[in-house]
């Protein structure tokens, strides 16, 4: 009989309280405990978990290992997935075996690849995949000679920080001025390039940008689940095309989606983003972690979660066809439970080496979900 696994999402997005509902509906119909932690006492990630605490704010990169390597011991964590500090996590990788914890994250050359958009872009070209142009800028003068460049080309410029997650930061440049029209309705991603040269020079500091054209949809994101022996075990493309979503395994995505995940080792679970460049599909971005969206593959009638926990517990679950493709769909929000306070209640349990914990949600209240950012 197996024994209960026991999983840690540190300070993650508020999605995942899905993914750890997959890993708790498992097909396996494994006992699995979750950990969580956070900075923010009110994520519903904290209140899914089946122990939570507050993460320590201020933590140097070594500060925040030694803070996971703790977690896992008192915990007696089986299974890591690191989002926070993953780069310093995963070159600890062999400490964290040492008491028993599987680090379910790339091995660091993958992340330290993909941190910087403009090494990874480089990186991939040099393998075959296609990359839209771009510019790597840090002054106005460079912003300017990029942007003009582009617009030259036909194309309408965005920028975006060199290293970062999601899309914190990404602008669209517009040629027009400020505007009462940029006051009406919801704020926008354009921006105008004279206010952001006069922003910059005014501050006097270089950024680190990447400059490149505004790529069309559809947005086709692949997860990707990858072994050790650098060999994809599942990928399956989830398609954006404004407020439709849906799926795909077409090969003009998912052939150079394998060729970044095999070639440069992105072990475990990756999200691997492509946009429409012209008439063909270039890399947009790559991220060394699961998706968001990851869970929005069990309607394709695949627990992706489970199968990456086993695959770090060294259950090979084997290359994975989906049965089938799910319908097209949209995303709405609904409720999702908080902790009654705003610092998790614990409690004490009588197994020995792990502290205290607050329960699960009933399935009742599981069942009212929402995707809270």
């Amino acid at each position: 009989m197996h024994s209960r696994v026991r999983v840690w999402l540190n300070r993650t997005y508020a999605e995942n309280v899905f993914f750890m509902d997959q890993l708790r509906r498992n097909p396996s119909d494994r006992a699995v405990e979750i950990h969580a932690t956070h900075g923010d006492a009110d994520s519903p990630v904290l209140a899914a978990a089946d122990t939570a605490e507050l993460e320590p704010e201020g933590l140097s990169p070594a500060a925040y290992v030694e803070f996971a390597l703790d977690q896992c011991q008192k915990r007696g964590i089986d299974v890591f997935v690191p989002r926070l500090q993953q780069a310093a996590i995963v070159a600890h990788r062999a400490e964290f075996a040492a008491i028993g914890t599987a680090l379910l994250a790339p091995p660091p050359q993958a992340v330290a690849v993909f941190h910087d958009k403009v090494i990874a872009y480089e990186a991939v070209q040099a393998v075959g995949v296609p990359v839209p142009p771009w510019w790597r800028v840090r002054t106005a003068a460079e912003l300017v000679a990029a942007v003009e460049e582009l617009e030259a080309d036909g194309h309408r410029a965005c920028f975006k920080p060199a290293s970062g997650a999601g899309g914190v930061g990404f602008r669209v440049v517009t040629r027009e001025p400020f505007s009462l029209a940029q006051l009406n309705g919801f704020p926008s991603p354009y921006v105008s390039l004279d206010m952001v040269v006069e922003a910059l020079e005014r501050s006097g500091e270089q950024v680190d940008w990447l400059v490149m054209p505004r790529l069309e949809q559809p947005e086709v994101s692949v997860d990707t689940l990858t072994g050790p022996d650098n060999r994809v075990r599942l990928a399956i493309g989830r398609t954006k095309n404004g407020r439709r979503r849906g799926f795909t395994r077409h090969e003009q995505w998912l052939e150079p989606a394998r060729l970044v995940a095999e070639g440069f080792g992105l072990h475990y679970l990756s999200n691997i983003q492509f946009r429409m460049f012209g008439d063909r599909p270039v890399l947009m971005d790559v991220n060394t972690r699961p998706a968001g969206g990851l869970h929005q593959l069990s309607l394709c009638g695949v627990n992706v979660p489970w199968a990456a926990v086993q695959l770090a517990l060294g259950e090979d679950p084997g290359v994975i066809e989906p049965p089938f493709l799910g319908q097209d769909y949209t995303v709405v929000s609904g409720p999702r439970p908080l902790r009654p306070v705003s610092v998790p209640h614990q409690r004490v349990e009588e197994v020995g080496p792990l502290l205290p914990s607050v329960p699960s949600p009933s399935p009742a209240v599981e069942a009212a979900r929402a995707l809270p950012l």
